[in-house]
């Protein structure tokens, strides 16, 4: 028998307050949503903090402001249970754990849509963009784009699970590399990067982290870098990377900071077919990649990008946690924390990846 749940009018949320550069989260009770025939209402207990969040938050991605679609709360990493679903959803369960992705559905029937590229639809509709995201306690998903979280991982780490690890993951799996070759991470220290070290090492590959910071540093070889290279106190980061990885260069590097950009390419050196990874996301108009067409033809290096994933690659993510081979570490505050959590992201202050509990005051 499905276990009931009393559902209240209103939850607590971390909504946007001053939408722009000097945004801050304020928690605020807002009305629980009311789902749609085909929808399930999730209540949720975690919700990853994102760069991508801040990005709404400060709309500095040209995509319109949260406002604009009626948005008040971002968040896409979230990670609860099915307390509700609606009268024509034919599988899903009250009671069974759920998650809520970047990606909140797509049209379903478009050519990408019946392929795995369906997150890139050109109907897809975003999570804490245009609907709203996890940074409320309950909402509401359609049983066709949601995620059920297996046992053995727990919310803390199925959250993050939902955008950056299976973001990596998905990166990783574009890239080509095989078990045995060098891939770079720049940025590896944050919460997207940090996971993809863990997935790196598990799927065979040679990760190396350049970032700064002796939190980062330490993180960073705990969790399966083979090495740490600081930018900062490095004479030549990319020459010291070129000579690391046999003195030719990375088989492949996945960019997760986007100041980094602007060197990617120079960490494959001469090595032929390597590829750069293009991850994370700047804010328009800045941090564009300085590319050497030369080298590209010479050395059949390519450059290839990568959004979030498809239900298939979370699905295949969570799996790596199960295993214990994704064995994120992240920092988890009460919903006091919430602001703070978020400026001290976006001014470069957080090692991995925060989370916040909204069962913590």
């Amino acid at each position: 028998m499905a276990p009931s749940y009393d559902i209240p009018k209103t939850c607590k949320a971390g909504v946007v307050v001053n939408e722009g550069p000097d945004f801050r989260v304020e928690v605020q009770d807002v009305p629980v949503p009311e789902i749609g025939p085909e929808d399930v209402l999730i209540k949720l207990n975690a919700t990853g903090i994102c760069h991508s969040d801040l990005h709404y938050m400060m709309a500095d991605w040209g995509m319109g402001k949260m406002s604009d679609f009626g948005t008040r709360c971002a968040g896409h990493e979230g990670a609860g249970v099915i307390v509700k679903v609606g009268e024509q959803v034919k599988k899903l369960k009250v009671g069974q754990r759920a998650g809520l992705k970047p990606i909140w559905d797509t049209c379903g029937s478009c050519e990408l849509c019946r392929t795995d590229k369906e997150c890139y639809c050109a109907d897809a509709q975003f999570t804490g963009l245009h609907v709203a995201g996890s940074y409320q306690q309950y909402v509401a998903s359609p049983e066709r784009y949601t995620t059920i979280i297996p046992e053995g991982v727990s919310d803390e780490v199925a959250g993050p699970i939902m955008c950056s690890a299976s973001t990596i993951y998905t990166s990783l799996k574009t890239s080509g590399l095989r078990p045995g070759q060098w891939a770079v991470f720049p940025g590896g220290g944050g919460g997207v990067g940090i996971q993809g070290v863990q997935l790196a090492e598990a799927m065979g590959l040679r990760p190396i982290v350049v970032d700064t910071g002796a939190e980062r540093k330490a993180l960073a070889l705990k969790l399966g870098a083979e090495v740490f290279v600081d930018f900062r106190e490095s004479k030549d980061a990319v020459a010291e990377v070129v000579k690391i990885t046999d003195g030719i260069g990375a088989h492949g590097v996945f960019v997760t900071a986007p100041q980094a950009y602007p060197l990617a390419q120079g960490y494959l050196g001469s090595r032929v077919g390597g590829v750069v990874m293009c991850i994370a996301l700047p804010s328009a108009g800045t941090n564009n990649m300085t590319v050497v067409p030369a080298q590209m033809a010479f050395r059949n290096q390519c450059i290839k990008g990568t959004l979030v994933s498809n239900m298939g690659d979370v699905d295949e993510t969570l799996k790596f946690a199960m295993r214990g081979k994704l064995r994120l570490e992240p920092k988890v505050v009460g919903l006091s924390g919430w602001n703070d959590a978020c400026q001290d992201l976006k001014n470069g202050k957080v090692a991995g990846r925060i989370v916040v509990d909204f069962n913590r005051e």
